[in-house]
């Protein structure tokens, strides 16, 4: 992995107010691009490009259609992945999805997790102004790939593929 490690140290993203205002919010803390999302009250941050690559795309995460912050999927609030239409939690990152087991007669489908797949961030408020600091978690997140300079080098290809269709 090609990252520095975060400081552990937060950093100043914004007034409350113009964060809640503007919903949704884009920073680079420490070389990393992060989404801020206000949802019913609640701030959370996260590393702001989907963990899956999609061809040679990666998407930035979005909020759900039709929703300003999250939908609620299995009770947890979620974020809508525009491509791949990957739920994930805004809490953990953990990706969830519904399936059915064809053994089962009726099949009735359930939620299923793949795990954390999306790096959140912490998110505190001190007399009005907000500060995120970056998740110290040590193992490899999915979403850490395309934070890298690998990562950033196939952004900018499907950044540049995606304009030659336009």
């Amino acid at each position: 992995m090609d990252l520095k490690p975060p400081s552990g140290e937060p950093t100043f993203v914004g007034k409350k107010d113009e964060l809640i205002k503007a919903k949704r919010s884009f920073r680079t803390l420490e070389g990393r691009d992060i989404l801020i999302i206000y949802h019913e009250g609640v701030l959370y941050a996260m590393d702001s490009y989907c963990y899956r690559e999609y061809g040679s795309y990666c998407a930035e995460l979005r909020p759900a259609v039709g929703y300003e912050g999250g939908k609620e999927f299995d009770g947890k609030l979620c974020i809508v992945c525009p491509n791949h239409k990957y739920k994930i939690t805004l809490a953990k990152g953990e990706c969830i999805y519904k399936a059915s087991d064809p053994r089962k007669k009726p099949p009735v489908p359930r939620w299923y997790s793949k795990g954390v797949k999306q790096r959140t961030h912490t998110v505190t408020e001190t007399d009005g102004d907000v500060f995120v600091t970056l998740s110290t978690e040590t193992r490899f997140i999915d979403s850490d790939f395309f934070q890298g300079e690998k990562g950033k080098v196939e952004r900018a290809k499907a950044e540049a593929a995606e304009k030659e269709k336009s």
